[in-house]
């Protein structure tokens, strides 16, 4: 089925719309996008730049995709948005296109649940099965893992990565890194909570493999132990698990510092 676009939508007639695209009333879209088959875009989006958007994603109104970034340095350079498969885009998401510096690209993943008011700033790279709460938002640089969940009114500081299978929790000011698997809240300065158990028993992680996080995350975070001594004792002891790799690999490279740990009970 060719593309379905509403007699007020202006599309510009080198666009590459593919079959069953679906383009709601007063939409724009630029020169330079394309839209894969399957997705639905509703009225009053603009999506401009150049900007790729997969197949069968959902496109609310008022969505903008693909605006300059918010960056002094940028001066109209060819950089790009790109949005994988089955993502829901909810009302007023933003996602800025990248900065030449920046590496070019604001990338979003397969499968993803943007809620409203989300805002991805420039050269952002947010993976697969992330679901972010309104407006939750995240500054340039930032790298979002698989599985994550950003809860509502986030802020998140530039260059901050989060890993995969963690949770942040509403109204939280992130400054620094998010290993993989952990909970983090805190309005001032976020700190962590321990592992995120709710979420790994979800996507079915065994009990066994949640006691072992826990046990590492006490070596990490709550003993007496610097940093560079607690990795090493995890790594001596644990090291052979994948997901405890997972981990300290992410803790090798960061850049802005991990999140101070906390005792969990210290949340409820």
């Amino acid at each position: 089925m060719t593309p379905r676009v509403h007699p007020t939508a202006i599309v510009h007639p080198k666009a590459q719309l593919a079959d069953e695209v679906m383009v709601g009333p007063y939409t724009l879209i630029g020169e330079h996008v394309r839209i894969g088959r399957g997705t639905r875009v509703d009225s009053h989006a603009v999506i401009e730049g150049w900007t790729e958007i997969g197949e069968e994603c959902h496109i609310h109104p008022f969505v903008s995709l693909g605006a300059p970034p918010q960056h002094l340095q940028y001066k109209g350079e060819e950089t790009y948005v790109r949005i994988g498969n089955k993502n829901i885009l909810r009302e007023y998401v933003t996602v800025n296109r990248a900065t030449v510096f920046g590496g070019g690209v604001t990338s979003l993943g397969d499968h993803n649940v943007l809620m409203a008011y989300v805002h991805i700033a420039h050269d952002c790279h947010v993976g697969n099965h992330v679901v972010m709460a309104n407006a939750a938002t995240l500054a340039g640089h930032i790298t979002i893992g698989d599985h994550a969940i950003v809860g509502g009114l986030v802020g998140i500081h530039q260059y901050v990565r989060v890993g995969a299978y963690s949770m942040i929790g509403g109204c939280s000011a992130v400054g620094q890194d998010v290993p993989p698997f952990m909970r983090a809240a805190g309005g001032y300065r976020a700190r962590l909570f321990g592992v995120n158990t709710i979420g790994l028993k979800r996507h079915g992680f065994s009990d066994d493999c949640i006691r072992l996080l826990k046990r590492v995350y006490r070596v990490l975070f709550l003993s007496d132990l610097r940093l560079a001594e607690a990795i090493k004792q995890v790594r001596d002891e644990f090291g052979d698990s994948r997901d405890v790799q997972a981990v300290l690999i992410f803790l090798d490279g960061t850049k802005r510092g991990i999140c101070k740990g906390s005792d969990e009970r210290e949340e409820e």
